[in-house]
C-alpha cells in the first residue's frame, strides 16, 4: 500500500465537509497538505499576503454560506495571518484556519530559541472561538472533528487547527476511515418549539407598532425570503445592524436603511414590540438603550439567535429563543398566516410616514450630486456605481470616510451583496474581500469602493486578481490624506477655524497628509486595466469601460479632499462611541 502524507487526511476531511476552495500562500512546511488539495480538485487561491487569505475566506464564506478555509505556514506566515483572523472573528464569518507548526519535540512549549516558533495556538485561542494543536498522527481526525463542530455551532467565527510539519509532510502507511459530517456533528438546524412560535405570533399580532431588527444571523441562515415574508405579513418595518445592511432589498417599502440614522432611532422608539433576529445589539446598535431605543419596560423584546450566549446580552429579552433564524422565520410565517391583526391600518400609516422621511433624506443627500466641480464630490462615486453595476453585483466598501460615502449613496437591491468590516473598521481588508467575493460570485463583476489610504495597505493583491482572472473593479477615492483622522485633529486643534474654513493648512495638522500614488499606473504595472478620472461628467463612461473589461480594473478617482472629509453622519458616528445616557 502506498504511503500517504499526513496532510492528505486533513484535505480529505475538508473535502467531506464540502470545501471547494482554500485560500493561502504555499510553503514547504505543509506541502503534503496542499499537494493533496491539488490532487483532490480543491482549488488553492494564493494571495500575496497571508492576512488577505483570511479576508478572502471570510468574504467567500459570507456570500456562499460555505466554510471558508485559509492556511498559513508556521512562524511568520501565522504572524501575517493574525490581523485577518482578528477581523473575521469580529465580523462573525465562518473561517477555518489550518496552520503548520514546528515539530512537537521543540514546540509547546518552545524549548528556547526554536526557529520560527511562537505560541500559535495560544495567540489564536485569544482571538477565535477554538484553537487546538495536533500532538500526534493518530489524533488528527479527533482534532479536526472538534474543529468542524466548532465551525458549525453557535455564532460563526474563527476556528484554528495547528499541525506540526512532521505530520503534514510525514508519510504514513494508511489513512484512517473517514467519518461523514453527520457522524460527528449535528447537521439539523435548531428549531424553536411550537409553543414558542405560537407565543411570538400572538405577541406580534397583538402589537400596535411591531418592528424587526435583523443582524448577520439572517445572512448566515440565508433567511432572506423568509424575512421578507414575515415582514410583509406583519407590515413591520425592518431595521438592521450595520453588518446586515441589505438583508431586505432596499426597494422594499418596509426597509429602513442603516444610513437614515435619525429615522432608525425614531422607528425603534415608536415600536412597542421588537423582533431581534441574529443580532447581539452591540455598540453600533447603541446597545439597544434609550434614547436610541424605547425603554425596556415600554417595549416587548423577542430575541432569536443560534447562539444562546447572545440572548439578552445587551438588551433584556422578554422572550429569548435559541434557534436557526431561517427555521424560526418559516415556522413563524406559517403561524402568522392563520392570524389577523386589528392594527394593520395603523401600521400602514406609520410605515408610509417612514417612507416619506426616507424620501426627504434622499432628496437632501442628492443635492450633493448637483456639484459638478473638479476634482469631483465623492457622493458621485457610489451613486453612479449603484446605477452602473448589476443589482446582483457584490459591493465592498473600505476606508474611513470613503466607506461612509459608499453606504449613504449605494442602495442594495439584492440581499447579501454588501461587504465591509462594519464591526472592526479594518482598513485594507476590502482589497482581499473583493477577491473572495469574486471567487464566490464569478458570474458578476465586483465593485470595491475604497479609499486611497485603505488601498495602500494591500495593493499587491491587484496581481492576485489578475493572476486568477477575477472581474473586480477597484474604485479608489483619492484625496491624499487620512481624512477621518484629519477631521478629528482639526476639531481638536482649531475648532473655530475648522467650522469657518472647513479645512486647515497641512502645517496646522499632524502628519495627516499623504503623497501621490497613481493607482491606475500601479494597476497597469501588475497587468490590470487602469484609468484615472477627476471630472464627474466623465465618471459613468469610465466605470462602464471598467465593467466592460474582462478582468481586473482599477479606477483612480480624484475627489475633493475637503468635501470628502466632511462625510455625512459623522456626528452620529462620534456619538456612537459614547455610552447612551438614557
Amino acid at each position: 500500500m502506498a504511503d500517504h502524507h499526513g496532510g492528505e487526511l486533513i484535505a480529505r476531511m475538508l473535502q467531506a465537509e464540502g470545501v471547494e476552495k482554500v485560500f493561502g500562500i504555499i510553503d514547504g512546511t505543509y506541502f503534503g497538505f496542499y499537494a493533496a488539495l491539488d490532487r483532490l480538485g480543491i482549488e488553492i487561491v494564493t494571495p500575496r499576503h497571508e492576512t488577505s487569505a483570511a479576508h478572502m475566506a471570510g468574504a467567500y464564506a459570507r456570500l456562499t454560506g460555505r466554510l471558508g478555509v485559509c492556511m498559513a505556514s508556521n512562524g511568520p506566515g501565522v504572524a501575517n495571518l493574525l490581523p485577518g483572523l482578528v477581523v473575521e472573528q469580529a465580523e462573525g464569518n465562518r473561517v477555518l484556519a489550518i496552520t503548520s507548526a514546528r515539530r512537537p519535540e521543540i514546540m509547546y512549549p518552545d524549548r528556547g530559541g526554536a526557529y520560527q516558533c511562537f505560541n500559535q495556538v495560544g495567540v489564536i485561542g485569544q482571538i477565535g472561538k477554538f484553537s487546538q494543536a495536533v500532538s500526534s498522527w493518530p489524533r488528527v481526525p479527533e482534532v479536526m472533528r472538534k474543529a468542524f463542530r466548532a465551525c458549525w455551532s453557535g455564532r460563526p467565527g474563527i476556528v484554528h487547527v495547528d499541525v506540526p510539519e512532521t505530520i503534514m509532510n510525514g508519510r504514513f502507511k494508511s489513512l484512517p476511515p473517514l467519518w461523514q459530517p453527520e457522524q460527528y456533528r449535528s447537521i439539523q438546524p435548531t428549531e424553536a418549539t411550537p409553543e414558542q412560535i405560537e407565543r411570538v405570533a400572538e405577541l406580534l399580532c397583538r402589537a400596535q407598532a411591531p418592528i424587526i431588527h435583523a443582524g448577520s444571523g439572517v445572512i448566515h441562515a440565508a433567511a432572506f425570503d423568509a424575512l421578507e415574508r414575515v415582514a410583509e405579513q406583519l407590515h413591520a418595518p425592518v431595521t438592521t445592524s450595520w453588518a446586515a445592511r441589505g438583508v431586505l432589498s432596499e426597494n422594499s417599502l418596509l426597509a429602513v436603511p442603516m444610513p437614515h440614522i435619525k429615522l432608525n432611532n425614531k422607528v425603534r422608539n415608536d415600536a412597542d414590540t421588537v423582533l431581534i433576529l441574529g443580532s447581539r445589539v452591540g455598540e453600533t446598535d447603541w446597545w439597544g438603550k434609550p434614547p436610541y431605543w424605547r425603554k425596556p419596560g415600554e417595549q416587548t423584546t423577542i430575541q432569536v439567535d443560534i447562539d444562546p450566549e447572545m440572548l439578552g446580552l445587551n438588551k433584556p429579552a422578554d422572550v429569548a429563543i435559541e434557534a436557526d433564524i431561517g427555521m424560526f422565520l418559516n415556522a413563524l410565517a406559517r403561524a402568522l398566516a392563520e392570524r389577523k391583526s386589528e392594527h394593520m391600518e395603523a401600521r400602514r400609516t406609520r410605515v408610509a410616514g417612514y417612507g416619506k422621511a426616507i424620501e426627504d433624506d434622499r432628496a437632501e443627500w442628492n443635492k450633493a450630486l448637483d456639484d459638478d466641480a473638479v476634482p469631483m464630490h465623492p457622493a458621485h462615486v457610489a451613486s453612479i456605481c449603484s446605477e452602473v453595476f448589476d443589482d446582483d453585483s457584490p459591493l465592498v466598501a473600505d476606508g474611513g470616510n470613503t466607506a461612509i460615502w459608499a453606504m449613504f449613496y449605494y442602495r442594495p437591491r439584492v440581499p447579501n451583496r454588501v461587504l465591509s468590516t462594519f464591526k472592526f473598521g479594518m482598513l485594507g481588508a476590502g482589497v482581499a474581500q473583493a477577491i473572495g467575493a469574486a471567487v464566490a460570485r464569478p458570474d458578476k463583476p465586483v465593485c470595491c469602493i475604497i479609499g486611497d489610504g485603505a488601498f495602500g495597505f494591500h495593493p499587491q493583491e491587484i496581481e492576485t486578481a489578475v493572476r486568477n482572472g477575477l472581474k473586480i473593479v477597484y474604485v479608489v477615492l483619492c484625496d491624499k490624506q487620512w481624512g477621518m483622522v484629519k477631521m478629528n485633529q482639526q476639531f481638536a486643534l482649531k475648532p473655530l477655524k475648522t467650522l469657518l474654513f472647513k479645512s486647515l493648512k497641512p502645517e496646522e495638522t499632524i502628519k495627516a497628509d499623504l503623497g501621490e500614488i497613481a493607482f491606475d499606473r500601479v494597476a497597469e504595472a501588475m497587468g490590470a486595466r487602469g484609468e484615472r478620472v477627476a471630472d464627474p461628467a466623465d465618471l459613468r463612461a469610465a466605470l462602464e469601460r471598467a465593467v466592460g473589461h474582462d478582468g481586473c480594473s482599477v479606477l483612480h478617482v480624484d475627489v475633493d479632499p475637503v468635501k470628502h472629509m466632511w462625510a455625512p453622519g459623522l456626528m452620529h458616528f462620534k456619538k456612537m462611541h459614547e455610552e447612551p445616557k438614557g
